[in-house]
């Protein structure tokens, strides 16, 4: 039986259209659709219910630890601060894709995917060495506020100023609230981590003082077509375990001259064969995901994401393929030939 996140109830309110997702029941769509949805996002803001994603807190030698369980650097990084990182199998391929919070010197917070969840924490247990783990997914309800109308909305609560940065103990309309300056839209806006008992009248005050301003709550629909254009990978599309950590256009999260991590060695052996790339449908039809892709030689990879871009208006897709490619790409879908037109990653970019 899939879980509930504290808002469930809040959904139903709303006209959630309610379907399985990691594990969790999670609306992908409310009444207005998932167009209007991804409207609102880019042109005023998205309220989404993302507790479904695990958090893991990692105390004790936890920085010598995360330097050997993940592919990013973390000495470096100061309290306060986010990184973005991957978690590799020794072979080279990836466990997960993971978000790192340093709380203090030696205190994190690392933020998994939902549908990894129970794998991570295996995965990060059996490598512990000098450290406690505490899984406070139960506990933890993640709202993530998105869009450039978000700072008035938020007027009077105290936001973080850059990018991939975080505080505590924020004061959120009277709930005691982690703000994080992170999302999976491409647009500026925040996540906002609280206790599942806080989650309902945080989701109420947020949705009171977004309404003057067009906030919408939105689904996992919505969600995945904004992540999408802004060429976000999502796990078990763009990143598996079979594919190498350096064929995901994911290098700065990799830093090889680092001492040893798990996954090093074997990527240090691999010269990478395939690539992560976007690419336009010409003309009509849209590259679904698992579509196969062909060049003049045959089939050189795969469609691992595609959809029809709603504020662009044209077939978008990411796809895996060969490094070495001969003249043109395209795609079949349903018999019926789409030429790819490669074009730089992301698809979209958010207006300064």
């Amino acid at each position: 039986m899939a879980r509930r996140t504290p808002l469930y109830t809040k959904h139903i309110e709303a006209g959630g259209v309610m379907v399985d997702f990691g594990g969790y029941e999670l609306p992908v769509r409310y009444t207005d659709g998932i167009l209007a949805e991804h409207a609102a996002v880019r042109e005023r803001a998205g309220l989404f219910d993302v507790s479904h994603m695990g958090e893991i807190l990692v105390e004790g030698k936890a920085t010598a630890y995360l330097e050997k369980l993940l592919s990013n650097r973390f000495s470096d990084m100061a309290p306060g601060k986010v990184r973005y990182s991957l978690m590799l199998y020794p072979e080279g391929g990836i466990v997960d894709d993971v978000l790192v919070y340093r709380r203090a010197e030696e205190s994190y917070l690392v933020v998994v995917n939902a549908a990894n969840r129970e794998k991570d924490y295996l995965w990060m247990t059996e490598h512990a060495e000098g450290v406690t783990l505490t899984d406070a997914s139960d506990e933890t309800a993640l709202l993530a506020l998105q869009g450039p109308l978000t700072r008035e909305i938020l007027k009077g609560v105290n936001i973080p100023d850059k990018y991939y940065t975080f505080l505590e103990n924020v004061d959120v309309f009277g709930i005691n609230a982690t703000v994080s300056r992170t999302g999976y839209t491409g647009e500026y806006g925040v996540e906002i981590f609280v206790k599942n008992a806080d989650a309902e009248a945080l989701w109420t005050k947020l949705s009171e003082k977004g309404a003057p301003y067009g906030l919408v709550p939105a689904g996992l629909g919505a969600r995945d077509t904004l992540r999408l254009e802004a060429a976000m990978p999502l796990y078990g599309h763009e990143l598996k375990r079979e594919y190498f950590a350096n064929e995901v256009a994911l290098d700065f999260a990799v830093k090889t001259d680092k001492d040893d991590f798990i996954g090093r060695e074997a990527l240090l052996k691999h010269v990478p064969e395939y690539e992560r790339i976007g690419a336009f449908v010409d003309g009509k039809g849209i590259a679904r995901e698992g579509a196969p892709v062909f060049d003049e030689s045959g089939e050189i990879g795969i469609v691992t994401s595609g959809t029809m871009s709603p504020t662009l208006g044209r077939a978008i897709a990411m796809l895996r393929v060969k490094k070495a490619r001969t003249g043109g790409i395209y795609t079949e879908v349903r018999g019926r030939r789409l030429n790819l037109i490669e074009t730089p990653l992301p698809f979209y970019k958010k207006k300064k």
